[in-house]
């Protein structure tokens, strides 16, 4: 059996974040190419720091013409995205900041491989689900998320005028017989607008919001609370700090309580299993969880590129299985097809919903009417029970 008794800590990042900005504006540029293309072909990384914005990669699209006048939209796509996330100020602003697109064509010899229905690249994904939150996500990543999507809204509405993009949290929280009941401390730095306002000024505009969306009873006196705790953040965001696409990957994830294959996710087309293999790892491994079978679950996937068939499945239940390990790998293996092209039709991630899992963490979200989040579905319980 796992620890029963233990405190655990998670961390996230908003929106604003550098490396942040980077990942919705790599994303942004994949639903562009996937809205002209659902088997378009995007490997796309970003590169930000004060007043410039680099982006390259690869790109393909069947018509030529086409990927030439979805090449030329590159920097309105970036600007917009600066603009949503709310940067204005004196060295990273979404109107000044010069843009660099060094965009290229795929090459043809990783292209031959998924043409053949293979994986794009080699690799390990995971995917990992537990009962100790209604989305089946660990609570301290879950709650991290939601405190800094909170502030994020907050600001955008203008209830909270003083704060700006740029932010990250960390929740740690106490465990008694394995399951989350206190928060033993909650650190929060997030940029803000004027460089006399003081830690305890920042405390008083976001502590409101952080009790908010923490669950009832679970921050007490003895909670630690450490808000700006350097003291002046104004100069935030790429200025402040230089961002990259694929830099949060546990952020991204599981918060460091499930392993992480090692892969990035954000402007990767679904073709790279990095990203659709670990999408349906998730997929998976919810269903098991939501199922009964297991309180915890950790599923892994391993490819070598060019081949379609995954090389192996593995999965982990921590002690907590109502059924054995070997019976839910070959469940698995029966419900879902779990060739890159099998995974992709089965999740229908041939379609552009990518940019809104930029921030706030790719998985513990509710499926969407469009798609989106399609990994998120618990629609495999009656065949995985049948399966068994």
């Amino acid at each position: 059996m796992t620890r029963q008794n233990y405190v655990f800590t998670s961390e996230s990042v908003s929106e604003g974040h550098p490396d942040k900005v980077c990942d919705r504006i790599s994303d942004a540029i994949l639903d562009a190419f996937l809205e002209a293309e659902p088997n378009a072909r995007v490997a796309c990384e970003t590169f930000a720091t004060t007043d410039r914005v680099v982006i390259g990669g690869e790109v393909g699209l069947s018509d030529k013409d086409k990927l030439r006048d979805y090449m030329g939209r590159i920097e309105d796509i970036a600007r917009n995205c600066i603009r949503d996330i709310g940067y204005e100020q004196e060295k990273f602003h979404w109107q000044t900041c010069q843009i660099d697109n060094l965009l290229h064509e795929q090459s043809a010899h990783i292209a031959q491989g998924v043409d053949r229905d293979g994986a794009g690249d080699q690799g390990i994904m995971f995917g990992y689900a537990c009962d100790e939150t209604d989305a089946l996500m660990p609570a301290p990543i879950l709650y991290a998320h939601a405190i800094l999507k909170r502030l994020a809204e907050a600001r955008k509405s203008g209830e909270a005028p003083d704060l700006r993009p740029d932010a990250k949290s960390q929740v740690t929280l106490r465990y008694e017989n394995g399951r989350p009941v206190e928060v033993t401390s909650v650190v929060l730095s997030t940029q803000h607008a004027d460089a006399s306002q003081s830690s305890e000024d920042i405390k008083a505009i976001v502590a409101p919001y952080i009790r908010d969306t923490l669950p009832d009873g679970w921050i007490s006196n003895n909670t630690e609370w450490w808000v700006n705790p350097t003291g002046t953040f104004v100069i935030g965001g790429p200025d402040g700090d230089a961002g990259l696409t694929g830099r949060k990957i546990i952020v991204d994830t599981y918060g460091g309580a499930a392993p992480h294959g090692g892969g990035a996710f954000s402007g990767k087309d679904p073709t790279k299993v990095d990203r659709s293999a670990a999408y349906a790892a998730r997929y998976l491994a919810k269903n098991v969880v939501a199922s009964g079978m297991a309180g915890k679950c950790s599923i892994q996937l391993s490819y070598a590129i060019g081949v379609a068939k995954p090389l192996s499945i593995y999965a982990d239940t921590y002690g907590t299985g109502e059924v054995s390990e070997e019976q839910i790998e070959k469940a698995i293996a029966q419900v879902m097809d779990l060739t890159p092209r099998g995974i992709r039709e089965h999740l229908s991630l041939n379609r552009p919903i990518y940019e809104r899992t930029a921030a706030y963490g790719h998985f513990g979200r509710a499926p969407e009417a469009d798609g989106g989040f399609s990994w998120e579905r618990t629609d495999l319980i009656d065949a995985l029970k049948k399966a068994v």
